[in-house]
C-alpha cells in the first residue's frame, strides 16, 4: 500500500469519530481562526489559500520533549472541526476579493493584479484575511495576517521542490515507517538531507524563489513550515493537498506546478524532486508542456531497488536541451548546478 494512502486512512479513522467538545456543526464557534497559507503572485495574478477551523492553534515543539508531545500535536494537526461557509474578505495591499469557505473549511481566492501592480511589494506583500460577515452567530474576529511571496526583479529563475524524501527524511516507500514518523516527530527531531538547506539557500540566492510542492496533506502545514524554518530553508509558498475532502483542497500536483508557471510566466525553473513515488513522470510531463520553460531537473536517489527501471524509462524519452540528473546526494545536485551555471 503506498504511503499516501496510509495517511488517508490515519486521517480517515481520526475526523471519523470526533471528540464529543467538537459539539454541533451549527454552534457558534468557539475558537474561530482562519489559517491562511502563504501565497504567490507576480504580474499575471495572486492566488492566496487557506482554511476556517474551530480550533486552537497548536503548540509547537520544545526541546527536549517526549514522544506523548509529539503525538498529541501530530493528532491535533488531524483533529480539526472545519467551519463551511464562512463570508471572507483578502486584502493584498491595494487588491481585494470575496471568498467563502468550502465544505471542508478551505478556501482559494485568485486576485487579477492591476496593469501597475505597486500593491505587490518584492519579495513579500502582505495582506490580511477577515470575517467579511456575520458567521453563526460571531460578528467579529481578527483578522489573520498572510505573506504572498512575489519574485523581484533580479530574480534570475525559481525553485520548485517537492518535500518528503526530497528535503526531509521520511521513507516514502516504507509506509509503516513514514506513519510514526509523521506522528512520533517534530520540527526539532526530524531530519533534513544532509547539505539540502545550504543547497537550496546558494539556489535562491536571496533573489530566486522557491516553491514547495507536496502530496503532504494540509493539516501538516505549520509542522512542515517550522520544520523548513528550523533548517534554514530559504521561505517559501507550500503547496500542500487534501487526501479526503474538495475540489479547493485535493488539487493535484500537476496543477499546483502549472499554476506556478503560469502565474510568473517571466521566469524560468528548475524542478527538484525524488525517485520514490511520481516525480520523475511529473517533471517530464511539465517539460513537455511548457518548452523553453524548464532549467534542470534534479531527481535524488532514494528507491528501494533502484534497478527497478522507473526512473530509466522516464529519461529515456526524455526532453533535448533539458539535463536530468539521478543523483545520489545533495553535493552531486551541487556539482551539476555549478556546472550549469545556476549558482
Amino acid at each position: 500500500m503506498g504511503a499516501s494512502r496510509w495517511v488517508t486512512k490515519v486521517e480517515r479513522f481520526l475526523e471519523s469519530a470526533p471528540p464529543r467538545w467538537l459539539g454541533s456543526t451549527r454552534s457558534a464557534p468557539t475558537s474561530f481562526r482562519i489559517e491562511p497559507y502563504d501565497g504567490h503572485g507576480g504580474p499575471a495574478g495572486v492566488v492566496v489559500r487557506g482554511r476556517v477551523l474551530d480550533n486552537p492553534e497548536p503548540s509547537r515543539a520544545a526541546e527536549g520533549e517526549g514522544v506523548g508531545a509529539a503525538v498529541r500535536r501530530s493528532v491535533q494537526h488531524f483533529m480539526t472541526r472545519e467551519l463551511p461557509g464562512v463570508p471572507l474578505r483578502v486584502e493584498i495591499g491595494g487588491l481585494a476579493a470575496d471568498a467563502v469557505s468550502d465544505e471542508d473549511g478551505y478556501f482559494v481566492v485568485r486576485l487579477p493584479v492591476p496593469a501597475v501592480p505597486a500593491a505587490l511589494e518584492s519579495p513579500v506583500a502582505g495582506g490580511t484575511v477577515s470575517l467579511a460577515a456575520p458567521y453563526r452567530g460571531l460578528t467579529e474576529a481578527p483578522a489573520a495576517a498572510v505573506d504572498v511571496h512575489v519574485p523581484g526583479p533580479g530574480a534570475r529563475f525559481g525553485i520548485i521542490s517537492d518535500l518528503d524524501d526530497t528535503v526531509i527524511r521520511t521513507g516514502v516507500q516504507r509506509a509503516g515507517q513514514m506513519v510514526l514518523q509523521t506522528f512520533t516527530g517534530s520540527e526539532l527531531t526530524r531530519e533534513a538531507f544532509p547539505g539540502a538547506a545550504e543547497l537550496y539557500r546558494d539556489l535562491a540566492a536571496d533573489v530566486n524563489p522557491v516553491f514547495y510542492v507536496s502530496s503532504s496533506p494540509w493539516n501538516l502545514h505549520a509542522f512542515l513550515t517550522a520544520f523548513l524554518e528550523h533548517h534554514a530553508f530559504p521561505r517559501g509558498p507550500l503547496l500542500l493537498r487534501d487526501l479526503l475532502g474538495t475540489d479547493a483542497g485535493r488539487e493535484q500536483k500537476h496543477g499546483r506546478i502549472h499554476e506556478i508557471l503560469d502565474l510568473h510566466p517571466h521566469l524560468r525553473f528548475v524542478l527538484i524532486g525524488d525517485s520514490g513515488e511520481k516525480d520523475p513522470q511529473i517533471y517530464a510531463d511539465v517539460v513537455r508542456s511548457h518548452p523553453g520553460r524548464i532549467l534542470a531537473v534534479y531527481i535524488r536517489e532514494v528507491r528501494l531497488d533502484p534497478g527497478d527501471g522507473t526512473v530509466e524509462r522516464v529519461s529515456q524519452d526524455w526532453a533535448p536541451n533539458v539535463p536530468f540528473v539521478l543523483a545520489a546526494d545533495s553535493q552531486a545536485v551541487r556539482r551539476h548546478a555549478e556546472a550549469a551555471g545556476l549558482l
